[in-house]
């Protein structure tokens, strides 16, 4: 690690796992959590979970700081097999903040928690003075009851099929654009709750390997992490990975790649090879899943690689995110 703190270490992407692997494991690891999930299994019955967000702006189309505060944490729950339950709220507000914005912001919090079936049961307030923070910094807390139990990237096997929900990169492009209006037009995050979703895929029969939402470091990054912690490689079909016009057109304005840029409203799902079609048609069957696409498979060759297959028909070997490709995104 380097001798200071940089953005890197928030990307979510190698200097993030450098952070894990090098300071906090070696001080804090146990068996839940050097398993490095969405969330912590507990007994084998309860799924817990934190996330703390700092995004900026405050807010942006298609959501704010509030409404991702519960999306985050119940979509952490939901790719644990677990059904959210109860949340803990903590407020890190700034000196200056106008209460007008808080008030929007705790409404969003309530709408977003009751449509997503959970309650805040208990939280924390404190007030920094002006200068020390920026707005308002949140950390959601989540226990949800698991009932799918089983699920990780240990249980991938070659020839499996990897789908993703929706279109790639929509809330990086949003929050992105709406730092800077650098294009005509609005770019919507995807900001929303997977629990119900999750729910069906799981509950469809389907043999699932693993889910996982792509938010920081992008799809990219979390495939990444599924073929080394399995041991397998994952080979992707570019043609067949869904990105909406927009979010391409302002990625290639700003030298990105939207499978590198974060999802707040997308799961990426392992599955068995004669389970793919069905499961991709449980997706579709549901409106936060209308754009599911199969995107490629799991294979023993290249073991801990992803290989994308171009639309040109060359290969690419995605690596985890390196730098702070979009800081406080989430």
């Amino acid at each position: 690690m380097d001798d200071i703190i940089t953005l890197d270490y928030g990307s979510g992407g190698k200097k993030t796992a450098a952070l894990i692997d090098e300071l906090i494991l070696p001080a804090l690891g146990n068996s839940e959590l050097n398993a490095l999930g969405d969330g912590a299994i507990l007994d084998g019955a309860l799924a817990f979970s934190t996330d703390s967000f700092v995004v900026s702006p405050l807010f942006f189309p298609g959501g704010d700081i509030g409404k991702l505060s519960v999306c985050g944490t119940v979509n952490d729950l939901a790719m644990c097999g677990a059904e959210p339950k109860y949340l803990s709220l903590a407020l890190i507000i700034e000196e200056g903040l106008p209460t007008a914005d808080l008030r929007r912001i705790v409404a969003s919090i309530k709408a977003a928690a009751e449509g997503a079936g959970v309650a805040v049961v208990t939280g924390d307030t404190k007030v920094v003075e002006r200068g020390r923070g920026d707005g308002v910094y949140i950390t959601t807390s989540g226990i949800g009851l698991v009932k799918y139990p089983g699920l990780g990237p240990d249980k991938m096997r070659p020839g499996d099929a990897v789908l993703i929900s929706g279109t790639a990169g929509d809330h990086g492009a949003a929050v992105m654009l709406a730092r800077d209006a650098l294009m005509e037009g609005e770019i919507r995050s995807d900001c929303a709750a997977l629990n119900g979703l999750a729910s069906a895929l799981l509950g469809s029969g389907a043999a699932v390997r693993v889910l996982r939402d792509p938010t920081r470091g992008g799809a990219a990054t979390t495939l990444c992490e599924f073929a080394e912690s399995a041991a397998l490689g994952i080979e992707l079909d570019e043609e067949a990975i869904p990105v909406r016009r927009d979010v391409a057109a302002a990625c290639a304005l700003l030298g990105l790649d939207p499978l590198y840029c974060a999802n707040e409203g997308k799961m990426l799902a392992v599955v068995a090879p004669e389970d793919a079609e069905a499961a991709l048609e449980t997706l579709r069957s549901r409106p936060e899943g209308e754009n599911a696409a199969i995107i490629g498979r799991v294979t023993a060759e290249r073991p801990g690689k992803v290989v994308l297959r171009t639309r040109s028909g060359g290969g690419r070997i995605l690596q985890k995110l390196s730098g702070a490709q979009l800081p406080r995104i989430c």
